[in-house]
C-alpha cells in the first residue's frame, strides 16, 4: 500500500509538471509571435557584398577525416574576402582541452589568432561550448585558456565571454544588421520551444557579388520559412545558397537519452507527442525549393540521416555534405 501512495504522488507530480509546460508552452508560443508581429523589417539599401566565399566546418557531426574529431554541435570557420568568421563555438560535450574545435583548428592549420569576428547563432549549449556556458551565459572555444584577441563577438543575447577566452567582449544584435560590407545578420527570429522556452537566433546572410544570398544557419529553430520570408523582405538578391542546421531529427537523433530521442523534443513549439514530424521535413524542402538556390548544404549535428537523405533525394546535384574539414566553397 505505501509502494502505491509513493506511486501516484510521483504520477501526480509528474502530471502536475507536465500541465506546467504545457501551458507555459501555449504562453511561450504567444508572446514570440506578438514579438515577431511587432517587428519593423526594412529593406537594406546598401548591404554591399564579397567576392569570394567559403565555409570550413570545424565542428559537425561527420567527418572524413579520421584525424579530425565530431561531436553534435557545431563551428565554421567562415572566410569572406579577408574577414574570418567563426560562427559558432561547438559542443564540448566531455569538456576536454584543447576542445574539438581547437583540436581541429590545430589539424586544419587554423589560429584562434586568424579570426577577425566571431557570431553566436543562438545561447544554446552545442552552439557555446557546452552545459555550463548555456547556464552562465558565456562563451568558451575550449575549458582552457585560449588566447583570442580582441576581437567583435556578436550575439542575439547578451553573453559573457568566460574565463578561458576573456578578452574579446559580446555585444548583443537583435534587429538586422550590417557587421561589415557584404555580411550582415538577418536578426533575431523569436520562436518558444517546449524545455528550451523563449529562443532568439540570428542567422547569417552573406551577399556574394554576382550570385547573390548565402544563408548560414546555425540551428534553424527560426524555421527555415521564417527565414526565407525575413531574407526576401532584406535584400532584392536571389538567395543562392542555404547552409547549415535546420533541427529535423526526424526517425533518428544525434543527442539520446536512453530509447528517447532528445533533440525532437527540445527542439519544437508543440508537445512532445506531436513534435516534430516527417511533414516538417517535405514543408522545409517546398519551401526551399521555391527560391531555387543553386547550393543547399544540411548540417547533420541536429537532423537525422533520414533527413538528409530526404533532402538528397530532393535537391540531387544542388545538395553538399556538411562534413568537418570539407569547405564549401561559394
Amino acid at each position: 500500500m505505501i509502494a502505491l501512495y509513493i506511486f501516484l504522488a510521483i504520477a501526480t507530480l509528474i502530471a502536475l509538471i507536465f500541465t506546467k509546460k504545457i501551458l507555459e508552452l501555449k504562453k511561450g508560443k504567444a508572446l514570440a509571435d506578438a514579438q515577431l508581429a511587432g517587428m519593423k523589417i526594412n529593406k537594406l539599401s546598401a548591404p554591399g557584398s564579397v567576392k569570394a566565399l567559403s565555409l570550413l566546418p570545424l565542428v559537425d557531426y561527420y567527418t572524413d577525416h579520421p584525424e579530425l574529431k565530431t561531436e553534435p554541435g557545431v563551428s565554421y570557420l567562415i572566410s569572406a574576402d579577408n574577414t574570418n568568421i567563426l560562427l559558432d563555438v561547438g559542443f564540448n560535450k566531455k569538456k576536454e582541452h584543447p576542445s574539438p574545435l581547437l583540436h581541429n583548428m590545430k589539424t586544419l592549420g587554423i589560429s584562434p589568432s586568424d579570426l577577425d569576428m566571431i557570431f553566436i547563432s543562438h545561447p544554446h549549449l552545442d552552439h557555446l561550448g557546452g552545459m555550463t556556458e548555456q547556464r552562465e551565459k558565456t562563451f568558451s572555444l575550449s575549458q582552457g585558456p585560449v588566447s583570442l584577441p580582441n576581437l567583435p563577438v556578436y550575439s542575439p543575447v547578451r553573453l559573457s565571454a568566460s574565463r578561458w577566452n576573456p578578452i574579446p567582449k559580446p555585444q548583443t544584435i537583435t534587429g538586422p544588421t550590417i557587421l561589415k560590407e557584404g555580411i550582415i545578420s538577418i536578426g533575431i527570429i523569436p520562436r518558444y520551444l517546449f524545455l528550451m522556452g523563449h529562443t532568439l537566433e540570428n542567422a547569417l546572410a552573406i551577399n556574394v557579388a554576382g550570385k547573390g544570398i548565402v544563408l548560414i544557419i546555425g540551428c534553424g529553430h527560426q524555421t527555415i520559412e521564417r527565414i526565407i520570408e525575413r531574407t526576401q523582405a532584406l535584400f532584392d538578391e536571389p538567395i543562392y545558397a542555404i547552409i547549415g542546421g535546420l533541427h529535423y531529427p526526424v526517425n533518428g537523433g544525434r543527442i539520446m537519452i536512453g530509447p528517447i530521442n532528445i533533440q525532437r523534443i527540445v527542439g519544437s513549439d508543440r508537445p512532445p507527442w506531436i513534435s516534430i514530424q516527417e511533414s516538417d521535413v517535405q514543408s522545409a524542402i517546398s519551401a526551399i525549393k521555391s527560391v531555387s538556390p543553386k547550393i543547399v548544404a544540411l548540417s547533420p549535428h541536429d537532423s537525422s540521416d533520414w533527413c538528409i537523405d530526404q533532402f538528397k533525394q530532393a535537391f540531387g546535384d544542388t545538395y553538399v555534405d556538411v562534413n568537418v574539414g570539407q569547405k564549401i566553397v561559394i
